[in-house]
């Protein structure tokens, strides 16, 4: 795995619960003064239970530590992100069911992609080293915890990548405005889905390496739909495809 070099910070209770249930390592956690009750209570018998130091401090110190002001009484310091090579993202006994973010910039779009690639079944999520959100502390709060449980890839080269997809059996299936209606395709396939950045779509690269664009009609007088909405819509159809009976 490709080691970053960067200190997280996860705030909230149910992404530092999931830090605990993905078995993620924790330095360190920090407590508001005076905050036992709820899941602040599990989550202290977690600490106890993996040996994680726990210190009390006062809430404007938690302040501190969260960008969005919002830590719920908690805050976790964490290993710095650990990003899965490629080769062993693709090497997992897993369903070969991908997600490729071809350059989501917004931390909440990111985080939610991930929230809800994971809810649908998907084995793995993609993302560019350059012109792209990186898995923050902002995103990992956004995911709910998700990114704990997600393996995620970061490359270089998206189309050199999606190249590697395809030699492993994946169909590349495209977010497109332009493409064919997505539930009168036949998408129970080994594929990755590819979402394009906010308001650019997908790159001219990646778009000609796809096998099949695929849209989401819309029957109202908005003519696009958010990044992270898109391409839940799409994860969803697609799981649906593969689980139904």
């Amino acid at each position: 795995m490709d080691k970053q070099d960067h200190t997280e910070i996860v705030v909230g209770r149910q992404p530092v619960m999931e830090l605990f249930r993905a078995g993620q390592a924790i330095n360190q956690l920090y407590v508001a003064s005076g905050s036992r009750h709820g899941s602040i209570r599990r989550i202290l018998q977690l600490a106890k239970e993996n040996n994680v130091p726990v210190k009390r401090v006062q809430p404007h110190l938690l302040d501190s530590m969260s960008p969005v002001k919002n830590h719920q009484g908690i805050a976790a310091k964490v290993a710095p992100v650990r990003y899965y090579e490629l080769h062993d993202l693709l090497a997992m006994d897993k369903p070969k069911f991908y997600l490729v973010l071809a350059g989501i910039q917004d931390p909440q779009n990111l985080g939610s992609l991930i929230r809800t690639a994971e809810a649908c079944g998907v084995s793995g999520v993609i993302i560019p080293k350059h012109r792209a959100c990186a898995v923050t502390p902002a995103v990992i709060r956004a995911s709910a915890g998700a990114v704990s449980h997600m393996p995620i890839a970061r490359v270089t080269n998206l189309a050199s990548a999606l190249g590697e997809l395809k030699d492993q059996g994946c169909w590349i299936v495209g977010a497109d405005m332009d493409g064919e209606a997505c539930h009168t395709q036949d998408l129970n396939l080994p594929l990755a889905l590819v979402v394009g950045g906010e308001g650019r779509g997908l790159p001219r690269l990646v778009k000609e390496t796809c096998d099949l664009l695929v849209s989401i009609p819309m029957h109202g007088s908005i003519a696009s739909l958010n990044a992270a909405v898109a391409g839940g819509i799409l994860l969803y159809e697609i799981a649906r495809q593969m689980h139904r009976q």
